[in-house]
């Protein structure tokens, strides 16, 4: 079946923001949903939306909404285990209202829900295959036991890379990190003042990120051995083990929800384009979760894109010079996200002697550059 409509595969976060701002925009769009209506919207997975994110939302009318179920991150506090040297990031110092701010995946799924056409989503339809091709991209998907194949000037892949397989002159590159992730929400005995942690151990990273009143989302991340013997813990002995991890800064903790792991790898999608098909978000590139900048990043792929689609006339769509566009215009940013997380971890996950005492040094130094916290801001914030 030929149509001239733009075709979203993925209806998820980063998907739904592209579809909603093509449809502002009226240009025609169908999204591919795997998912039934509403299925996401008990998702309780903590995201951590950048200032940058925030702004997207906002020209998209949807920020309104996602607010009231958002905790701001006010303060970054970073620091290592072990070892001398802390910084802070402060909202105040760069003039912004808050950092970031940390919201679960069904809260912001259901709320740009409220403003997208769902008439143009198909529900439960699965992508099976995906072809770029000279003149339009075919997709081939599944739903309600029969399969339907559709082309399209221009096909956007956003659905975590789960229906990318075998695309011709599409590779993936993937570093194991050897390292898994440990989430849950937990319970702290004082109020976390809008404070994020981020806490550098020799096992790897940690991160308490401000979620409600005395909760923090955790990713407590280390080698698959130990996260493995930290998810069978019962809660009490898993409680203690994260007081001794992270120390006094928030009190005793007092609860913990479900506990969920999952493997950590740097995966990129060389090149995230091919002829009348562009693949965005973690589809395109999965980044440790360090720093929080792979969802972010996503969403200023998506919003790139629908500005360069509105610039974009139809008979153009998917062609060499538009690919090629999007390509420099998410350069710098996505380079640069993947550069920035990788070097955090390959500096703060090493427990070589002497490096401790220069991590030391170099959070102290951090902590009174105020050009150095700015780029780190602006880095965070928006891609820069």
């Amino acid at each position: 079946m030929q149509t001239q409509e733009i075709i979203i595969v993925g209806g998820g976060p980063v998907g739904a923001v592209l579809a909603l701002a093509l449809q502002q925009q009226g240009i025609a769009f169908t999204v591919l949903e795997a998912r039934s209506k509403g299925a996401s919207y008990q998702d309780k997975r903590a995201l951590a939306l950048s200032y940058g994110s925030r702004l997207i939302l906002e020209k998209l009318g949807v920020w309104d909404v996602v607010a009231v179920e958002a905790t701001a991150i006010n303060t970054i506090h970073i620091s290592q285990r072990s070892g001398l040297g802390r910084t802070k990031l402060n909202a105040s110092e760069h003039n912004l209202p808050a950092l970031g701010y940390v919201l679960s995946y069904g809260a912001l799924t259901a709320a740009i829900d409220k403003f997208l056409d769902t008439e143009k989503v198909l529900y439960e339809a699965e992508a099976i295959e995906i072809k770029p091709g000279g003149i339009a991209a075919e997709v081939t998907y599944s739903q309600s036991g029969r399969t339907v194949m559709l082309n399209s000037p221009l096909v956007v892949v956003a659905d975590g890379g789960r229906s990318l397989s075998g695309i011709e002159g599409v590779q993936r590159e993937t570093k194991e990190y050897g390292h898994d992730a440990l989430v849950s929400k937990v319970q702290a005995e004082l109020p976390h003042h809008n404070i994020a942690y981020e806490r550098f151990t020799p096992q790897g990273p940690m991160a308490l990120l401000p979620n409600g009143t005395r909760d923090f989302s955790l990713v407590w991340t280390g080698e698959k051995t130990s996260v493995e013997k930290l998810s069978t813990l019962d809660d009490a002995t898993f409680l203690a083990q994260l007081h001794i991890a992270f120390g006094d800064r928030v009190g005793k903790f007092l609860s913990v929800e479900k506990r969920m792991t999952f493997p950590l790898k740097l995966s990129i999608l060389k090149p995230a384009v091919a002829p009348h098909l562009v693949v965005i978000g973690n589809a395109a590139q999965t980044m440790h979760p360090v720093a929080g900048q792979g969802f972010n990043v996503g969403l200023r792929d998506a919003w790139t894109l629908a500005d360069l689609i509105l610039d974009t006339p139809q008979y153009a769509l998917g062609n060499p010079e538009m690919l090629e566009n999007y390509n420099q215009k998410r350069k710098r940013d996505k380079c640069g996200g993947i550069m920035f997380t990788d070097l955090l971890v390959n500096m703060f996950t090493n427990d070589w002697i002497g490096l401790s005492s220069l991590r030391g040094v170099g959070l102290g130094a951090l902590e009174l550059l105020k050009p150095a916290k700015t780029f780190l801001v602006d880095k965070m914030s928006f891609g820069k």
